[in-house]
């Protein structure tokens, strides 16, 4: 009884920050469409290692961990459900240009409490799946200070349409952005689903790669659909062999 108030709280809070959860629609085939900001999922959070182990080795990364170089290229040479546009997930800045400074409550690029659409990843951590970072927004009235939270990271909720268990293979570790932190930095952007967390590290470390493609997928009708469409254009060819 008492959750309704708590829900009604959040959700008021996500409407003041302008970011509108968005329909994770399942098109099938292990694709996942998010139709607010108009990109399809590999619903295989960690596909690297599933394809390395259908591949015998062929294929991916034995454990799905790669560096930023080597993430890249694992999505860029994607194929999967006949397409071949997939990439890491991207970010833009919230502001103008990046802001390194560290906050917990989404005014900069650097920390927490990002529910920008401007980052897939920290928008599908905080909006879509609605977690909860580990430090609280505007935690003691300052955007600096941090202390952890009750439920922070990769919590399913069954009351969330868009629960976790929509993934699979989605683990409470660091996901890489297709973006150098900084040009020729040594670093690039990452988002940490155990914390919450976005910022920059060096490029050489092993972190997972979530591909992910701009775009909807075309559904695969089923196949009343598809007697449908086929009585509907032989009854077309009639009328037109009528005239």
């Amino acid at each position: 009884m008492q959750q309704k108030p708590l829900i009604l709280a959040i959700l008021a809070g996500l409407s003041l920050s302008g970011a509108a959860q968005a329909t994770l629609i399942d098109r099938g085939g292990g694709m996942i469409y998010d139709d607010v900001l108009n990109i399809t999922w590999l619903q295989d959070a960690n596909y690297a290692a599933t394809q390395y182990a259908q591949s015998g080795g062929a294929q991916g990364d034995a454990d799905g961990r790669m560096n930023w170089a080597d993430a890249n290229a694992w999505a860029a040479n994607l194929s999967y459900g006949g397409y071949d546009d997939w990439r890491l997930p991207t970010l833009t800045p919230v502001g103008t240009s990046f802001n390194y400074n560290f906050s917990n409550n989404g005014s900069t690029d650097f920390g927490y409490g990002i529910t920008s659409t401007h980052s897939e990843l920290a928008y599908m951590y905080y909006v879509n799946l609605a977690n909860l970072g580990y430090c609280p927004p505007k935690g003691g009235g300052s955007s600096t200070s941090c202390y952890p939270q009750f439920a922070y990271g990769l919590v399913d909720d069954p009351s969330n349409p868009n629960d976790e268990s929509l993934f699979t293979n989605l683990s409470s570790y660091a996901y890489w952005f297709d973006l150098e932190y900084t040009p020729n930095s040594g670093g690039g952007w990452f988002f940490f689903t155990g914390f919450g967390y976005q910022g920059g590290s060096n490029l050489i470390i092993d972190y997972y790669a979530w591909a992910v493609r701009p775009g909807d997928v075309a559904a695969v009708p089923e196949p009343a659909t598809l007697m449908l469409l086929g009585l509907g254009l032989a009854g077309l060819g009639a009328l037109r062999r009528r005239g």
